[in-house]
């Protein structure tokens, strides 16, 4: 009983007008640190429309992020911690280590921006996962 408790609590946390205003707040500030395009942003944002991702620019009081761009920002900060810890001496290499092409699998040879890029949480998943592993 406890457990279901707790885990709605979380979801109606995340759920919650201010967990939707951290988020974007985080992914706007990522964002710039990457360099990313208006077009870009939107695509990782999960391909919303202008007006959507205008209207999240703004960070409104009362916005309720759909679970799937709840989802794809937490896998961003994961990347974001992750690229923290791996290049801790050296803040700027950890941005642009996104942009840089990358012989590794999965992305032989494109950057990880441009394979996330190609739109699915998966493809962001993938990428988090594989600076988990790096990082060990």
């Amino acid at each position: 009983m406890a457990t279901s408790s707790i885990t709605l609590g979380a979801q109606q946390q995340l759920d919650s007008p201010d967990a939707g205003r951290v988020a974007l707040k985080f992914f706007f500030n990522l964002m710039e640190l990457w360099g990313c395009s208006v077009e870009q942003q939107r695509t990782l944002l999960g391909k919303v429309g202008n007006t959507t991702f205008y209207k999240y620019k703004q960070l409104p009081d009362n916005v309720r992020l759909p679970r799937d761009t709840l989802e794809r920002i937490s896998y961003l900060m994961g990347i974001h911690k992750a690229l923290s810890i791996i290049f801790s001496n050296n803040r700027d290499r950890a941005y642009q280590w996104v942009s840089s092409p990358n012989a590794a699998a999965p992305f032989n040879g494109q950057s990880a921006l441009s394979y996330m890029l190609a739109g699915r949480v998966v493809d962001i998943a993938d990428v988090r996962r594989y600076l988990d592993g790096v990082r060990g």
